[in-house]
């Protein structure tokens, strides 16, 4: 085998090649071992298409996975829920069972399930390949639907993402309408991407799309993998909601969960034929230790089978532009990394990776971009796997980015343990570039992890209490004061050093307060934590207004440069002692002043030499600064023949105390190098 570019990007890498080309040659040959007897992955990947209730002419036909099965029935509104033997499904070999239905036998509209025979016993099941799931509203059951509306007219054809950065706002269709209740895809359509598209970003990333019984699990206890969650409205209102965002430029991804399912049999694929290792593996390993609930067995081609087309199913059926993999990290390793440190490349390679996970993933990125060559993949994964956002050429596993999970937490660590004078600029540059050169990232200073109960928000970490009495315009109390400064850097300094793209979760661009918390008993059911008080930011006489008017402002000029992240950064002055940091990207050069209570008038910072404008600053006025900077002064900077040589030269400035500016390189100055 040809030696693979991961080992010339990092030669440390060598001394574990076995394991590397080992995951590699699997992929290989498990893709052949399933398309023996079809041309492509994309052909093999259509179990969708196969299984499950289709309308065909002439009638119905009903397919079924349940090898333990000893008999199946399908039973519903159509048999008054008994079983009927014009219902019964007959044997089609390989575990598969079939049932052939003429056109008036059923109705759109009509719910059912499948009353399953096992050796033993039997049960009620919802079909693994459910398109629409609904849940009685007096009994709390769920059913499958029986769903046959007039196709889908899509509007907006042939849509390719922007991702020159990629800029997402992560959201969840249901807590984000203002009153307390569950939103809709309606509603999240015609209230929620309008201000998407005003706030600059170019990406969603929705959450909670695949159904799942618990509406607190975050849609991270997946029941029904080919079903749209039916308490935020109908499939065609999700296509809809997606068709919409692709006619105002924004992609959509989708928070994809094939890491785990949720244990409920009467509504998951738990036991759906009476045996434990159908789906998922029948030993210690068929539970997940922390999250409670079932891992799945990659080394059988039928849960395979089942998974792939899951991700071709929401690509081509919905047109969501890629996926962020969920609990990546579990599925890499048998221990599911948990209490792990992935302290040295040794920790990857020590016999502990899931050979079978890895095969899938490494299909699953390969599946995606072969049926969408624009479709981004994302993995949430926090082990730090060399080569997880690696071509698959190359021998990585073929994900466009990965999660900078690291990032959120030293933030939060820096507020919950450093004092503001002991914040270091060399630190936090270190932090925010400190990633493998060859590997996108998404990095982010929260997501909806930092913001659920038992967590705190970034803005309620700065000024906690202080929010409910202290943000009205002209309320100059030092803590909400304190709390808007960091927040803006904080904020601008992690999307002015990405690599990759950039991730916000809905209202955190505003400083949304609180956290969230879906209803449960211990809340009495309240819905008062989950949803998002857009009118915080709408009040123009609150100062959410200011955060939100500069995470605007940020996120417009770093999409306004073409390939922003992609561009090198070089850093021009890290000084711990005056806490500043100024680095340069492309024309743009960053200034940071992270000391709280000293400014500095005539600050110099080595800058290539030339003519500089204020392009945006954090003192702005319009963004709750104190106009202490004047945007309108041109920056020439000052020859020193010391720097002559590498073509720098002192750039002064003045550097409000908590405060950052970002700077445009106009003209080049016309001195020669010596």
């Amino acid at each position: 085998m040809k030696k693979l570019a991961i080992y010339k990007n990092d030669p440390w890498l060598e001394p574990y090649a076995p394991a590397i080309d080992g995951r590699h040659l699997d992929a290989i040959r498990k893709e052949e071992d399933l398309t023996q007897e079809c041309k492509t992955l994309g052909d093999f990947a259509n179990a969708h298409q196969y299984f499950g209730l289709h309308r065909r002419r002439g009638g119905w036909v009903f397919r079924e996975w349940a090898p333990n099965a000893t008999a199946i029935s399908l039973i519903g509104d159509f048999s008054d829920w008994q079983e009927r033997p014009e219902f019964a499904l007959a044997p089609a070999g390989n575990g598969v069972w079939e049932l052939s239905l003429p056109a008036k036998a059923l109705k759109h509209g009509q719910l059912y399930k499948m009353r399953v025979h096992w050796p033993g016993g039997e049960g009620d099941r919802i079909p693994a390949y459910a398109t629409r799931v609904v849940q009685d509203p007096q009994t709390n059951i769920f059913s499958a639907q029986i769903w046959n509306p007039k196709a889908y007219q899509w509007k907006t054809e042939k849509f390719v993402p922007d991702t020159r950065p990629l800029l997402i706002y992560e959201c969840h269709i249901g807590m984000a309408q203002q009153t307390e209740g569950v939103g809709s895809y309606v509603e999240f359509r015609d209230k929620i991407l309008p201000r998407i598209a005003a706030d600059g970003y170019n990406a969603i990333q929705i959450m909670a799309i695949q159904e799942h019984p618990y509406y607190g699990s975050f849609g991270y206890h997946v029941s029904n993998f080919f079903a749209p969650s039916s308490r935020f409205g109908t499939p065609e209102e999700l296509k809809s909601l997606i068709d919409t965002a692709h006619s105002l430029g924004i992609a959509v991804i989708m928070d994809i969960v094939h890491s785990h399912a949720v244990k409920n049999e009467n509504e998951g694929l738990g036991r759906i034929d009476g045996s434990r290792s159908t789906y998922f593996y029948g030993d210690s390993r068929g539970e997940h230790p922390a999250w409670d609930s079932l891992c799945f067995d990659y080394g059988k081609n039928e849960v395979l089978h089942f998974l792939l087309s899951n991700c071709k199913y929401w690509l081509e059926e919905f047109r969501f532009d890629g996926f962020r993999f969920d609990g990546v990290t579990s599925m890499l390793y048998y221990d599911h990394g948990l209490g792990k440190a992935f302290g040295s490349y040794g920790d990857y390679y020590d016999g502990g990776q899931d050979t079978n996970a890895i095969t899938y993933l490494t299909l699953a990125n390969k599946l995606i971009h072969d049926v969408n060559p624009h479709a981004i993949t994302i993995a949430e994964e926090m082990s730090g796997m060399p080569g997880l956002a690696l071509k698959i050429k190359d021998g990585g596993l073929g994900f466009d980015y990965r999660m900078a999970m690291g990032i959120p937490d030293y933030w939060i660590k820096l507020l919950k343990e450093k004092k503001d004078e002991d914040w270091h600029p060399t630190s936090i540059f270190w932090e925010l570039t400190n990633r493998r050169y060859d590997e996108k990232t998404i990095s982010y200073v929260e997501s909806h992890d930092q913001a659920l109960v038992g967590d705190k928000t970034v803005i309620f970490r700065l000024i906690d209490k202080e929010m409910y009495w202290h943000m009205m315009v002209g309320d100059n109390d030092a803590t909400v004061a304190r709390g808007i400064a960091l927040h803006k850097m904080i904020r601008l300094v992690t999307l002015a050093t990405i690599n990759g793209g950039y991730l916000n979760f809905m209202g955190n661009e505003f400083g949304h307060p609180e956290w969230i918390d879906f209803p449960r008993e211990g809340n009495g059911w309240s819905y008062k934590y989950a949803r998002r008080q857009w009118d915080l930011v709408d009040r123009k006489d609150l100062q959410y207004q200011f955060l939100n008017n500069f995470d605007n402002a940020m996120v417009e000029l770093v999409s306004g440069v073409n390939n922003f992240q992609a561009l090198a950064i070089e850093k021009l002055w890290e000084k711990d002692d005056d806490q500043v940091l100024a680095f340069k990207r492309g024309n743009l050069v960053f200034v940071f002043n992270f000391n709280p209570v000293k400014s500095f008038d005539g600050y110099g910072i080595l800058a290539p030499a030339g003519k500089y404008r204020t392009v945006l600053s954090s003192d702005n006025p319009d963004f709750g600064g104190y106009g202490n900077v004047d945007e309108k002064v041109e920056h020439l900077t000052q020859f020193d023949p010391l720097y002559q040589p590498t073509g720098k030269e002192w750039l002064k400035l003045y550097l409000p105390a908590r405060s950052c500016q970002v700077l445009r390189l106009n003209r080049r100055s016309p001195r020669k190098n010596g």
